[in-house]
């Protein structure tokens, strides 16, 4: 059995980018943002990828990245379906998208044993992120009762398109390194002097370039699944009928951490954060991409190495 596990969220579509953006090839092989996650997280010492996928993509998934991914690694595939749902539950009948990122991590429950890493399938994050990442999980994860997770936190003006306003989870970290709280800014936005934020989309926020943001980039042990499940229950009771409602992993983790029943250690990198958030972002991180490879980052050909 594998020391660790990365989790990988791809069940999701890019409405901004139009279609399955963890699809587009990037790297000068034709790689995926996903294939420069993986070689980063298999190098840093992860034994398993699980990939969590929707049913109804697991062929193209598989077609465009799965299978070159399992010649190199221990590969699984869990599934992120409206249904089944615990009992008295039922799916609303203008509900489309699936639950949301704590609902994804839970489908991993009967796939994952080992402590394990949860990022986004269309972000990159380098490799020093997935170095300290595995060598946290590989620590002893629990004192006295209480789980002991951890946040990867990358500096916010590490972490923006050049395109337009991204969503970021703005950290409030404890002088012991530990996570207070998230607080959620969807509208963040670099200007000519600043960065700022908006919440009303009129009255803009200076936000300072090195705030510590979320990437969703965690690492967990199964202790969390369980937790995951009761949450569920909790948030389709409150919110299961709206239809746009989602179960929110950084969410069901701050309940655990105000209960006093985990600790989530914030591991900061200064790696900088590539992402295709718009369309016109692609270059860019094709760009960036390339100038790593030149640098002796990556090779050429990330899976001929």
């Amino acid at each position: 059995m594998p020391e660790t596990a990365l989790v990988v969220m791809a069940a999701g579509i890019g409405s901004r980018y139009g279609g399955l953006k963890q699809m587009d090839p990037i790297g000068p092989g034709g790689e995926k943002i996903i294939d420069y996650s993986v070689y980063d997280a298999r190098r840093a010492g992860f034994g398993q990828v699980v990939f969590v996928i929707r049913r109804d993509m697991e062929e193209e998934f598989r077609e465009h990245i799965g299978r070159r991914i399992e010649r190199q690694i221990d590969t699984q595939y869990a599934y992120q379906e409206l249904e089944p749902l615990p009992g008295g539950f039922t799916v609303p009948e203008e509900r489309v998208k699936p639950w949301g990122t704590a609902h994804a991590v839970a489908a991993c429950s009967d796939t994952v044993q080992t402590p394990f890493a949860v990022i986004n399938a269309d972000d990159f994050y380098g490799p020093s992120a997935f170095q300290v990442l595995c060598d946290f999980l590989r620590q002893p994860q629990e004192q006295e009762g209480v789980q002991e997770y951890c946040l990867v936190g990358y500096l916010l003006g590490n972490t923006l398109s050049e395109h337009g306003h991204v969503s970021r989870g703005v950290c409030e970290v404890a002088p012991d390194g530990t996570l207070r709280e998230i607080h959620e800014r969807v509208k963040i936005q670099r200007f000519e002097d600043a960065i700022r934020h908006t919440e009303d989309g009129e009255t803009w926020i200076d936000l300072p370039a090195d705030s510590v943001v979320s990437m969703n980039m965690w690492g967990f042990t199964p202790s969390l699944f369980e937790a995951l499940e009761t949450g569920f229950v909790e948030f389709l009771r409150e919110r299961g009928s709206e239809p746009k409602a989602e179960y929110f992993l950084p969410e069901r983790v701050g309940h655990m951490v105000d209960a006093g029943r985990a600790r989530v250690k914030v591991l900061q990198t200064e790696e900088k954060w590539f992402g295709i958030t718009y369309k016109e972002d692609k270059p860019f991180v094709e760009q960036a991409v390339n100038a790593l490879v030149e640098k002796g980052v990556y090779p050429p050909s990330l899976w001929d190495a």
